[in-house]
């Protein structure tokens, strides 16, 4: 097993070199730099010599072309891309191949995640900030879940913030469920309502400071609204589960209402 890691480890060390600054993709897209690269692809700031336009290029890893589970979750994030039209998402601009290798480019949206933001950049918010914010994000979600569509990967890094509005990114996890059956269908929407408390918890302790060595609950540490407790305690499980993005809309907006003083 620690021989077979070792192997692949090599093997994904010289397959899933980036392609070099200066190339030209599909005689159209130069490759200004690499943006980063995550476990399924590699992202490339490019620039549209048809449009002069700055894009997103994203790569599968190359390591990964040959393997049937990893091409059908990029082809389906390029097909769920399509299906989107919404300005807080990127705009699917072409797929292609190019040497064998599957590749797509987006639109691109200038700024920094939320996890750079509020870890590097220092940016907090406080309790009714925090709610606003996330009654946006709800939006998107809401634009999402109108069309069956499930992001099942919202955090931070997939968040970018840029004059006061979040964009959402990365859909590599993005699921389509229009054939899955209702009860799939609530677990998926619930994940999304999950993964919205978790964000909202994070926004919450970028106010947070303590001189205490041990750590508490954030039931005890936070001091907030009795009405953002109620929501958050329901969108992370801890009381009966939301069942309808209107169920959270009313509560968000009676948290926001109760914290606008603050």
């Amino acid at each position: 097993m620690v021989i077979w890691r070792i192997f692949r480890k090599s093997y994904q060390y010289v397959a899933d070199r980036p392609f070099k600054k200066g190339t030209i993709l599909q005689e159209r897209y130069h490759i200004l730099k690499l943006l980063g690269t995550g476990s399924y692809g590699m992202a490339y700031l490019c620039m549209d010599v048809e449009t002069s336009e700055i894009v997103v290029v994203k790569q599968l890893r190359p390591s990964k072309r040959h393997k049937p589970y990893e091409t059908t979750l990029f082809q389906n994030e390029i097909n769920l891309l399509a299906q989107l039209s919404h300005p807080q998402i990127p705009r699917l601009r072409d797929a292609f191949t190019c040497g064998g290798q599957h590749l797509y480019a987006m639109s691109y949206i200038e700024g920094d995640n939320l996890d750079e933001s509020i870890f590097y950049h220092k940016l907090t918010f406080n309790e009714h900030e925090s709610l606003v914010l996330t009654l946006q994000l709800l939006e998107l979600a809401d634009h999402l879940h109108s069309r069956e569509i499930y992001h099942l990967d919202l955090r931070i890094p997939n968040i970018m913030f840029k004059d006061g509005e979040p964009f959402l990114i990365d859909f590599g996890l993005a699921r389509n469920a229009a054939m899955d059956s209702p009860g799939k269908q609530l677990d998926m929407r619930r994940q999304d309502y999950y993964d919205l408390g978790d964000i909202l918890l994070y926004l919450l302790y970028t106010t947070y400071t303590t001189k205490r060595k041990k750590a508490l609950p954030w039931t005890e540490e936070l001091c907030l609204a009795n009405e953002t407790v109620q929501l958050l305690k329901r969108l992370l499980g801890l009381l009966p589960c939301y069942t309808s993005t209107e169920e959270i809309h009313r509560d968000l907006m009676a948290a926001i209402e109760a914290t606008a003083a603050n």
